[in-house]
């Protein structure tokens, strides 16, 4: 698993950078990187094609469909804004 470096020294916790999304439409599990600074809207399942979208009221994919949410929500921040 990928995890980035907290960004000052203080005690914070690591980011998880690594995600697998579950494709709501086949069902396939891929392992991602996710960005470190941003929320990704949309994911191409590399198994059937279908363009994902978050789910209502989450900001991203992997809010939505994997198994850690975004950095910008792990670090407690508002994503997306």
């Amino acid at each position: 698993m990928r995890v980035a470096p907290p960004t000052d020294r203080s005690a914070e916790t690591p980011l998880i950078l690594e995600s697998v999304i579950s494709c709501p439409e086949c069902g396939s599990v891929t392992g991602e990187t996710m960005p470190e600074n941003a929320c990704q809207w949309f994911y191409e399942c590399r198994s059937c094609s279908a363009f994902i979208r978050p789910k209502p009221g989450d900001c991203c994919v992997f809010c939505s469909y994997g198994t850690v949410p975004c950095p910008p929500i792990q670090k407690g921040e508002s994503c997306c804004s």
